[in-house]
This record gives structure tokens, sequence and C-alpha cells, in this order.
């Protein structure tokens, strides 16, 4: 069975089924179709190690919308806070007959080894600071819904690119469909080095100054520092005012740039609150729907009886 790991690797053509898959779910995500019976008598565990909002309740949503059941694993509550190994956690879960282990890890790399000792499929929503493929996926539909394509367009990826696991699967999506990449940061936070991060037809760029990577671009996506990777050793005092997308930094761009968020945001230090909540240019609520309508496309790829992804697994 195939998993579903990373963005890279993954060939063109399985990206462009899954976007397409994705589109074809936002109706019952939305909740504007019926709920799909895929998943009926089936159940999903969530192994999320990480605390979460967004991606754990929209792969719960997600499987809930495909008529399967799911559960959630923690590590307060869980026998990993008594010094289980994630793979013997990932084993016996698996003896439970579950369909699929949906795995968040602090370990990059740590969806592979689950992968490794379990033969049920396995899909990675974010393991330290490797990938998360399933925010990708969402943030490159999310983009080719507002416009088309991405051929040619440019968009800026700005923060923590170091610890961001966000800006290395985005950059993957969008690089593989034929955009441009501009990763923007301090010089702790960001290193040439990124630059060889795309295999696909698109280019990567890194940037120091925000105000220059600004111009002309089609779409920003904002990252939080994570401080939780020690990101606070390479932040300065003066970050909101240098890296921060003020109103006035937003006011400057094209007018039809848009502005996006993976989330969580701290408001007021990476981005304003009248940049986040622009109805005219924020598209990161739109974000979260689109979220729930791609691990959706994830799951019944995995778990259809003819699954329409092959070889996901690097």
């Amino acid at each position: 069975m195939a998993d579903f790991l990373a963005i890279e690797g993954l060939a063109k053509a399985d990206l462009l089924r899954l976007i397409d898959a994705t589109r074809g779910s936002l109706a019952v995500a939305e909740g504007r179709a019926p709920n799909r019976t895929t998943l009926s008598g089936r159940v999903v565990a969530n192994l999320f190690l990480e605390d979460s909002t967004r991606t754990r309740c929209s792969f719960e949503t997600a499987v809930h919308r495909l008529g399967g059941s799911v559960f959630n694993l923690t590590p307060t509550g869980s026998s990993v806070s008594k010094g289980e190994t994630l793979i013997d956690t990932a084993r016996n879960i698996e003896c439970m007959g579950v369909a699929a282990i949906v795995v968040r890890t602090s370990i990059s790399g740590g969806a592979k080894i689950v992968a490794d000792a379990v033969a049920c499929p396995v899909i990675n929503a974010g393991d330290g600071r490797h990938e998360h493929p399933t925010q990708a996926l969402l943030d490159a539909t999310t983009l080719i819904e507002e416009f088309g394509s991405l051929e040619g367009r440019t968009i800026a990826i700005v923060g923590d690119i170091t610890n961001s696991r966000v800006a290395r699967s985005t950059t993957h999506a969008v690089t593989m469909l034929g955009g441009r990449v501009r990763l923007v940061g301090p010089p702790t936070l960001v290193t040439p080095a990124f630059e060889q991060i795309s295999k696909g037809p698109g280019t990567v760029k890194t940037m120091t100054n925000l105000d220059a990577a600004l111009e002309g671009v089609d779409a920003v996506i904002m990252l939080r520092v994570q401080f939780e990777r020690a990101a606070g050793g390479g932040v300065s005092t003066d970050y909101r005012s240098m890296y921060g997308l003020t109103q006035e930094r937003a006011a400057r761009m094209p007018a039809h740039a848009i502005v996006m968020h993976p989330g969580p945001m701290n408001r007021g230090m990476e981005i304003d609150d009248q940049v986040a909540d622009d109805p005219t240019r924020s598209r990161i609520l739109r974000q979260v729907t689109v979220g729930v309508a791609a691990r959706m496309a994830v799951l019944e790829n995995l778990l259809a009886p003819r699954p329409v992804l092959e070889g996901t697994s690097p």
C-alpha cells in the first residue's frame, strides 16, 4: 500500500490529480453536498505527538465527511507519556485494525519511520523540520483556485524558513507546478542553501529584504516564528518592522496579490490584524476550508478500493 509522506519525489501528475480531487471535494467539505461513504466502516488513527488545531481537526472532519470513524492519540493521556516509542505506539494502533495512521511528530523523518514499521497506509501530518505535504496540497490548491495556474507566478514565503516544514513542502509543490518562490527572512532563519530545494521547473530565490521581495508578487505566505524549535535565538527585537506584513507593506503589494498563512498566527508580530482579516486579500480562512478537502482527497486516494494515487512513498 502507498503512503503519503512528502511532496519531494511525488510525480507532478499525481500532485495535479490530488489537486483536482481536492477541488472536487470542496462542496462536501463546505457542507454543500452530502457526505460520502468511501470510508464507511473504517477507522483512521490520528497519532498527533505535537500540538495542532487546524491539521488534526481537519483530518477528523475529512474522515467524518467520508463516512468513517477517527480516534486521536496525543502525548498527554497516552503511553507515549510513559516512555513508549513511536514505533511501538504505531504498531499497537495498527493491531487494532485501523485503515490508516495519520502522524504528526517533532522527529524529522518520523512519518517514514512509522511507515517502515507498519503495513497500513501512513499520512504525514508534519514531521519536525522535514515536510507537511497535506499543507502544501491545500496551499497549491488555494493558489490554483485563485490564479488558474502557477506557471510564471511568484510566491513569497516569509519568516522562519529554517524551521518550517510548510516552507519546504509548499516550495516543492509551487516549483513543481512552474511557479517561482522567494524565501524571505532574517539571515539567521534563511540561507542560500535553500535555493537548491527545487527539483521542478520553477525557481527558488532566498532574500533578506522583505520590501524588495514583495515587489511583483502574486501571493505571500506568512509563517510564524517557531519558538518551540529554538528559533527565538535567531529573531531580533525589530522582527515586526523588518519582516512583519504590516498594513503599510500590504498596501504596496500588487492589487491582485493575496495573503496566506498556515496558522497559528502571531498577530502583531508576523502579520497585522488588518492584513489577516482583509476581505479582499486574505485567503487564510479559505485555506482552512480547502484543507478539509485536501485531506479528503488524500484519504480517498489511499484508501479507496482502487486508489488513484500510486507510489507516493519516497
